[in-house]
């Protein structure tokens, strides 16, 4: 179900997200598109931080 909402933003910020905007791009759009870049971007960081873990650190899947 869609439902249109407001979400109040500064226009510095609405300059931003419309110079990021591709033609034929909707707001929705691009704001799904950034939030999917910023999950996606924090479990890479969580994957450097195991592969940076030290083994002692990490708990064996055999003891969870």
């Amino acid at each position: 179900m869609s439902a249109d909402k407001s979400i109040p933003v500064t226009e510095e910020t609405r300059e931003q997200l419309h110079d990021l905007k591709k033609p034929g791009q909707t707001y929705d759009d691009l704001l799904q598109e950034l939030a999917q870049q910023r999950r996606r971007a924090e479990l890479a960081e969580r994957f450097d931080d195991l592969e940076a873990a030290e083994s002692d650190e990490l708990t064996a899947l055999g003891d969870v």
